[in-house]
């Protein structure tokens, strides 16, 4: 009867609902996605969220107001560019010009805080990610407000536009990937006005009183006489509750009434949550009350599935919310609250395996990232900034106290992702199967699923789930796997330790594991099985069959077109529509909260039933959602994900193959997103260095009180900048690159490291590798040596020397591999082979890997340079060399000190640190190996005379343009391919230098075949240069002087001290016979000039030029040449002059005896069978890379020596 009464009540209550004066629309307010809109948008399917997918787009409410006072809230998902407010049904927008861009519109813009109505003015704090922007109209008083996170703002606009006509439309305009969600009033205000401002949406007081009036029953019952245990039945998995069957009767008859008021999110939202919440105010662990389990059994066996499943996907989509858009106060005591409240909620079985499969997302548990270093909590937490440049006493304090609250805060941070972690350690259990399939096995498909959706789409980054996000996922995660990983170790005889984890090679050509479109090392995943089908045969026992892969492939094909034709819209939608988005993209607010309901299957390759070990396995397709634990861990034969071992790989278990699974998604991850998120952090140096230029100059400024002042303004700006930047590197060291993090990476890096050398060792099936693996390996070093540093040191992690020396090792073979087809992973394995070698501990590294794969690392980067992209090649040899050439022990060039290097971490300004052993293995491959140094040199001549031939020939056409009397501008990319051209000149000039002085006989010694040619090929391209470089107001000195920006590295220094080591070598410190043929070679070269090597020392120049013209000497560069290499210059000009005076004085030949090619020297050697003639030079040159005759295009089959007949 009393609950006849309370229904009765309650009824009548409903419905008296008035009509509430000043406001036009539907109850239930939500975005016009039918015609109110302008551009391209993705919505929610609740109309309440939207992400912005085109330059500018707009879009406004379904309901409008034209009197009283109103209210409603943005939670701002993203803090780009965004303008919310008001808007009249009359405003027109465009791509160009949104809310607050017309009469008749009004909006604050947190991102340029700023407020605009037509005009724009300074106005309120920026906003970031996580704040909730709240938009107040007074039509009464004509005004409206602002509010961020409750704190009002002031009056933004006042006297606004009234009267009959007018109604405001609540509206947003939003740039391109901007998202939000609003709220009209469909859940709680967060932060409700006190002014009597009413919500657009009336919120369900009926229903709230009703609510709290039923769940106050329930309380009461649940008091009186339920027992606690509250248990799955495990004979017939049904729910039992053992109690008094009164109780059950009165539960059951007050559920009749709450279960469809659980269905409403405002209700869930206001009262369940509340009070789930308040149960947890106690403290205490959360296994210290139950009353939560037995709520939530009550709710599976009162409630109808549906509704129970509705009121469970409201619940955790409020805690969501609610801890990401909470604001952050010094303990962190709100996000601690609504995580205990979800770990809670999770340790329910039942309720766990629903929401893992209906709702959750892997990574929905994150810190929110708190960029806005204003906010109260931060600022209670972290002092201001202080200076470590000559620290006075109360900067010490200042340091002090900063260093403490950065303690404090990660302490406070260190227990939310505890929380964290143990939400994700109650996913990943695979313990839990009284219910069916246990929890890991539902997360791991998920998982994979989540993965895809960020791999595929990877041009699209409004469907992406955001970059900081996936950072605390993936260490939470790998901190849950690790923990498994240990764990289970003593179940598994034989397992290894998470310290040595990796993944082996089986799971990349299994097919158990999908890897979607990703690329692997071999290239395309068709093609490798075409041709690797026999080797998989032989070493894998896996056959696979054609028709299967012929269907696959198709089926890849109609995939594409499907995908291809649902992202693209419409002709409509592309002009100007909003594309319903896909129900997996629900609630941007919440990072994409069930990303995983509407993913396409993905196909996977399983064994069939258990077949002997020696037996050929055919693989068939089996979608994600439909593997079963037996398919993932396998049993009674059945290897499960590890089918497949080939004879190399260890027959020992490793860890269970879920975890194997996971661990691969975790490396997959990284590549994905994590490591570029890791490298996007804002520097403090400039901001600090301005405001103690401020601090040095003030005192200079008394006498004038306008500058004076302007001065104490600037230092104010960036005082407080700097402190605001200080908070926020204070947050990130200690969410992002804390020792921890740095770890958690140093690990993933170990992980890749010994997974590609077990591929490796696999032989052929190394194609099958998925290509992220090398870069995860290569970019986790760059992250451990450029981002965590110096906070943390590298050389403080376990193992980082021999870490250092695996990694050397693959690098030094794989960037060679012929198993890696793929261009772009061979030109990262190359680049960070170049800048391995730039730094001494990694260098050291190379040298202690074993001397055969050292040799065959120097044989691959002496192979001939056009046979593959040589830059790289070459850069390698030169920091070979630096330190040990001529003139070249420079970290920069002389006329380059006075400028301050962008990032002085960058390899090409490591100091030198040439490598001896390194150079011993190049001499005795070149002395060994006569047709590879030829080959290799000749690549390089070929290479040198193409790079300054292009920069000559780009010079001139700067300087022509520099000369023009208009106004003129040089294009800077032609100013960059200049300077590029110039740099490849020196250090291929470099190389030359390095390989003469190792190996002088190559060029010597002329019993090789080759050595003649090489030189005089030597010669002429050093005399080119010589003659281009030295003359005094020629092209190369004009442009020098311009200093334009782009060619700061363009200058006399380094090219020149370049080939004075090359003929420094061959003329002074060669034995005779070497110098005297040397000497003959240069001096025969039509091209040679004596004034080119006198200019060397700044003789023979002439004294004109203007007293501004410094002439180039290398006896101004003392700190960089030594007195000794001066004193060889100057012996060998001393030198070239006396033999220069010998070779002028003999017989001039005869015109009709010179080479008719170069008409530089005597005809010596006669084709074969054409009979044409000329000198040996020209022949051998032409014959290297062509074996026609030069005159008649004959096939030339052999050359003779020619000598004048004596009486011709």
């Amino acid at each position: 009867m009393v609950f006849d009464h309370v229904a009765y009540s309650l009824f009548a209550m409903f419905f008296f609902i008035g009509q509430v004066e000043g406001r036009l629309g539907p109850s239930t307010v939500v975005l016009d996605h039918t015609s109110g809109f302008e551009g391209l948008l993705f919505v929610d399917d609740d109309l309440l969220g939207v992400i912005g997918h085109s330059n500018f787009s707009s879009i406004r409410a379904t309901t409008c107001v034209f009197k009283g006072k109103w209210e409603y809230e943005v939670l701002i998902s993203s803090q780009g560019l965004m303008q919310i407010g008001w808007c009249t049904l009359n405003c027109r927008f465009n791509q160009e010009e949104g809310v607050g861009d017309t009469p008749d519109s009004y909006a604050y813009d947190g991102n340029r805080v700023r407020k605009w109505n037509v005009t724009t003015t300074n106005y309120g704090k920026s906003w970031a990610a996580g704040d909730i922007v709240s938009c107040l109209i007074d039509l009464d008083e004509g005004t409206i407000t602002f509010c961020l996170n409750g704190q009002s703002l002031g009056t933004a606009f006042s006297n606004i536009k009234t009267g009959p006509g007018v109604a405001y439309f609540p509206a947003i305009s939003l740039s391109f990937k901007e998202s939000v969600a609003f709220n009209f009033g469909s859940r709680p205000l967060r932060y409700p006005s006190l002014a009597c401002y009413l919500p657009l949406q009336d919120p369900p007081t009926t229903d709230l009183t009703k609510a709290n009036r039923l769940l106050g029953y329930m309380k009461t019952v649940l008091c009186t006489g339920i027992d606690p245990q509250v248990r799955l039945n495990p004979l017939d998995a049904s729910w039992q509750l053992q109690g008094e069957p009164t109780v059950l009767v009165t539960l059951a008859h007050i559920f009749n009434h709450f279960a469809p008021l659980m269905c409403k999110v405002y209700l869930v939202e206001d009262v369940l949550m509340n009070f789930l919440l308040s149960i947890l105010e106690g403290g205490g662990s959360v296994d210290e009350h139950p009353l939560i389990q037995q709520l939530l059994d009550l709710f599976w066996l009162l409630m109808e599935d549906f509704e129970a499943s509705e009121c469970l996907k409201q619940l955790m989509m409020s805690l969501l919310r609610a801890y990401r858009f909470s604001p952050i106060i010094p303990d962190l005591g709100f996000q601690i609250h609504y995580l205990r409240l979800t770990t809670a909620i999770l340790r329910h079985e039942k309720s766990r395996k629903y929401l893992l499969s209906n709702v959750l997302y892997p990574f929905s548990s994150t810190v929110k990232t708190c960029w806005n270093g204003l906010e109260d909590g931060i600022e209670d937490i972290i002092c201001s900034s202080f200076s470590n440049e000559h620290e006075s006493a109360e900067e010490r304090l200042r340091r002090r106290a900063y260093e403490r609250g950065c303690q404090r805060l990660k302490k406070r941070i260190e227990v939310v992702e505890e929380l964290q972690v143990q939400i994700l350690k109650l996913m990943l259990n695979n313990k839990d199967k009284a219910t069916g399939e246990a929890s890991r096995y539902i997360f791991l498909n998920k998982f994979r699923k989540f993965l895809q959706e960020n791999a595929s789409n990877r041009g699209n980054p409004t469907v992406l789930c955001p970059p900081e996000y996936m950072v605390c996922f993936l260490h939470r995660l790998i901190t849950a796997v690790r923990s498994y990983w240990d764990e289970g170790k003593p179940k598994i005889p034989g397992s290894i330790n998470s310290e040595e984890a990796y993944v082996p090679p089986q799971m990349f050509y299994n097919g158990k594991v999908d890897y979607f479109d990703l690329q692997r090392l071999g290239g395309l995943l068709s093609h490798i099985k075409k041709t690797l089908k026999d080797d998989l045969a032989t070493k894998a026992n896996i056959i696979i069959d054609p028709a299967e892969i012929q269907a696959a492939s198709m089926d890849d094909l109609d995939e594409d077109e499907e995908s291809g034709a649902g992202q693209r819209p419409s002709g409509a939608a592309a002009v100007g529509g909003a594309l319903a988005r896909p129900s997996w993209l629900s609630s941007p607010t919440l990072g994409r909260a069930n990303r995983f309901l509407s993913t396409a299957a993905v196909s996977l390759m399983t064994p069939r039933r258990p077949l002997a070990p020696p037996e050929k396995v055919k693989v068939r397709a089996l979608p994600v959602e439909q593997r079963t634990e037996e398919d993932i861990e396998g049993s009674h034969g059945n290897d499960g994900l590890l089918l497949g071992r080939p004879p190399e790989e260890p027959d020992q278990p490793i860890t269970e193959k879920s975890l194997l699974e996971i661990l691969d998604g975790i490396v997959m991850m990284y590549n994905l997103s994590v490591h570029q998120q890791l490298g996007k952090v804002r520097k403090l140096d400039l901001y600090g260095l301005k405001s103690r230029i401020s601090d040095r100059v003030l005192p200079w400024c008394v006498q004038r009180s306008d500058i004076l002042e302007e001065l104490e303004k600037s230092q104010r700006v960036f005082s407080e900048k700097l402190n605001h930047l200080s908070r926020r590197l204070a947050w990130i060291n200690a969410t992002i690159y804390s020792k921890e993090k740095m770890l958690d990476v140093y690990w993933l890096l170990r992980v890749c490291i010994r997974t590609i050398e077990h591929a490796d060792a696999a032989g052929s099936l190394f194609a099958f590798t998925p290509e992220f693996y090398l870069n995860v390996g290569m970019n986790s070093y760059s992250a451990l040596k450029n981002y965590f540093s110096p906070a943390h040191s590298m050389e403080e992690l376990p193992g980082y020397e021999d870490t250092l020396t695996q990694l050397a090792a693959i690098l030094a073979k794989q960037f060679a591999d012929p198993r890696i087809v793929g261009t772009d992973i061979k030109d990262s394995l190359m680049q960070a082979l170049a800048s391995y070698v730039c730094y001494p501990q990694s260098l050291r590294a190379v040298e202690r890997i074993p001397e055969e794969q050292r040799v065959a690392m120097m044989r691959n980067l002496l192979a001939p340079y056009e046979q593959r992209p040589w830059a790289q090649t070459n850069w390698i040899l030169v920091r070979l060399w630096r330190g040990c050439g001529f003139g070249y022990r420079y970290t920069r060039l002389p006329h380059l000190l006075k400028t301050k290097p962008e990032d002085a971490n960058l390899p090409s300004l490591q100091k030198p640190c040439p490598s001896l052993l390194l150079q011993k293995h190049m001499a005795e491959l070149l002395t060994q190996d006569k047709d590879m140094a030829a080959s290799f040199l000749n690549s390089v001549l070929n290479q040198l005379n193409w790079a300054f031939s292009e920069f000559i020939g780009m010079i001139q056409e700067i300087q022509q343009a520099a000369e023009r009397p208009e106004r003129n501008f040089v294009d800077t990319r032609q100013l960059k391919v200049c300077a590029t051209c110039f740099d490849l000149s020196v250090s291929l000039l470099r190389v030359l230098e390095m390989t003469v002085t190792l190996v002088p006989e190559i060029f010597l010694d002329w019993t090789r075949p080759s050595a003649e040619l090489l030189l005089r090929r030597l010669a002429q391209l050093l005399n080119q240069v010589l003659n281009r470089v030295t003359a005094e107001r020629n092209l190369f000195d004009r442009v020098v002087n311009l200093r334009l920006p782009g060619l700061e590295s363009v200058d006399h220094y380094p090219i020149l001290v370049a080939v004075t080591g090359i003929l420094v070598r061959v003329l002074v410190d060669s034995d005779r016979q070497g110098i005297a043929r040397a000497a003959a070679v240069l001096l025969s070269d039509p091209c040679f000039q004596l004034h080119s090597i006198q200019h060397l020392l700044g003789e023979g120049v002439a004294s004109g030029g203007g007293a501004n013209h410094k002439h180039f000497s290398l006896h101004a560069y003392a700190d960089y040449i030594s007195a000794e290499e001066e004193q060889k210059v100057e012996q060998m000009l001393a030198f070239l002059t006396e033999e220069s005076k010998q070779a002028a004085a003999t017989t001039p030949t005869s015109e009709d005896d010179l080479c008719p090619i170069c008409y530089a020297h005597s005809i010596s050697a006669v084709f074969k069978p054409c009979s044409h003639k000329s000198c040996k030079a020209c022949i051998n040159q032409h014959l290297m890379n062509n074996k026609d005759c030069f005159f008649c295009k004959a096939t030339i089959t052999g050359v003779e020596d020619y000598s004048k007949p004596t009486g011709s």
